[in-house]
């Protein structure tokens, strides 16, 4: 049986190597999400809802496997981040954040296995914030995208150049929210060798 995995199937958005700005083209997806709001690193609803969001993308994935005979790898976690104030990114002011953290699902996986998995991974893990799990669907198009190695706080040089001459110097505005994909996990990776996915959405500014 042949697994699917997104980081192989769409390379370009999830195994780029330049580490300066570069225009994209990003499809329709399917994810699993939990939104919040708070410091990632100190919030325990943060922490709930990657949990949560674990429990089902697995229950998923077994359930596939046994109903469709399709299987597939988990796919890193993802995360969109907004604020009324888009330079507390910069500055990295995490207590103004708001967040939708994700995990990309295959487009074969229907909404009622989506469903019932959710149904499944609550009655077995007694978590509450599974509840919270739902379906969503993004299409992000033309985005502005990078690969950052290093610490998340060693983001800000790299947002400053896109918020104050990237979009500038090609004509850009920013739609939609601030994007990022986990591709290290931090319990086992130094913080100088995370590699994580930085993405904006754009379009022509006039």
């Amino acid at each position: 049986m042949t697994r699917y995995d997104v980081k192989r199937e769409l390379r370009h958005c999830y195994a780029p190597t330049n580490t300066d700005w570069e225009l994209v083209e990003v499809p329709a997806q399917q994810f699993i999400a939990v939104d919040g709001h708070g410091d990632p690193n100190t919030s325990a609803d943060y922490t709930h809802a990657v949990e949560a969001l674990y429990a089902v993308a697995y229950t998923i994935k077994f359930a596939a496997k046994r109903l469709l005979g399709r299987d597939f790898v988990v796919g890193p976690l993802e995360g969109l981040w907004w604020s009324d104030h888009p330079e507390v990114f910069i500055t990295r002011a995490k207590h103004l954040w708001n967040w939708r953290m994700l995990i990309s699902q295959p487009d074969w996986i229907p909404p009622e296995l989506i469903d019932e998995a959710k149904q499944t991974a609550l009655a077995k893990k007694a978590r509450p914030a599974i509840a919270q799990v739902r379906r969503e669907t993004l299409h992000e198009g033309t985005s502005a995208q990078l690969l950052h190695v290093g610490p998340y706080d060693d983001e800000g040089p790299a947002l400053a150049r896109l918020h104050h001459q990237y979009l500038a110097t090609h004509n850009l505005r920013m739609v939609g929210d601030h994007h990022e994909i986990y591709l290290s996990d931090p319990r086992r990776t130094a913080p100088a060798k995370l590699r994580t996915v930085l993405r904006q959405p754009v379009r022509p500014a006039t």
